[in-house]
């Protein structure tokens, strides 16, 4: 039996609308469990409020009503500076439009959670070069994120959320803008990241085709779980 890596329990998210109407209510008595070792995918349409989950989940976003437990930890009630932390150790994430830093290279994009955390530069920039050989892309370590295609981006992207050995990737939309080839490359890696390293992904996709290869499948609607 799995063991239990994440727990949220009934999560409310809503916005002030700036315009003085009702605020606008995106989640509402969210439940959700992820066990260590799966593949958690959440499908729903636009608007749904999947992406808002994933950045309450990830401590990104605070519920206005909520837990998002970890273990005996609920890291909604953290303060900024031990969420910060925590989300460095614990969480990698992968976007949909990447969010790599244009001034820097593949391999010092990938190793900057590592040098955050303060592992010294040699350390960090070996093991990002180990994970660029991984993912077949340690000849673009030198190049800068405009000079990389889109599949390289995403890779680079996954390198990054993997550099301080997290527990659980939060991937958003991570083939929304790829070609067929390169999503089926992405898919594969994070697929190896359950099979070999058992490490947990929750997975936001708008694609059933893709989550059906996952452990687990939930669909959102309306901001709650059917």
């Amino acid at each position: 039996m799995s063991e239990l890596l994440l727990k949220a329990e009934g999560i409310y998210k809503s916005y002030d609308d700036d315009n003085g109407g009702p605020p606008l209510e995106v989640l509402e008595n969210v439940n959700l469990e992820v066990q260590k070792g799966t593949i958690t995918s959440i499908v729903g349409s636009s608007g749904s409020g999947k992406s808002t989950l994933l950045h309450i989940l990830g401590g990104l976003d605070k519920p206005n009503k909520g837990s998002v437990l970890w273990g005996d930890k609920d890291i909604s009630l953290m303060n900024s500076d031990k969420l910060a932390e925590f989300r460095n150790k614990n969480i990698g994430f992968v976007f949909q439009f990447h969010h790599l830093l244009p001034e820097f290279t593949a391999i010092e994009n990938i190793a900057m959670p590592a040098l955050i955390s303060g592992v010294p530069m040699k350390e960090a920039s070996d093991r990002a070069l180990d994970l660029m050989k991984r993912f077949s892309i340690a000849d673009r370590r030198f190049h800068r994120p405009t000079q990389l295609s889109g599949g390289e981006q995403q890779r680079v992207s996954m390198a990054r959320a993997l550099m301080n050995n997290p527990e659980l990737i939060l991937a958003d939309e991570p083939t929304g803008n790829l070609d067929d080839a390169n999503t089926q490359i992405i898919l594969d890696l994070l697929f190896e990241l359950r099979d070999r390293d058992g490490v947990s992904v929750l997975l936001i996709t708008h694609e059933k085709s893709i989550a059906e290869r996952s452990d687990t499948i939930l669909e959102i609607k309306n901001g709650t779980f059917d």
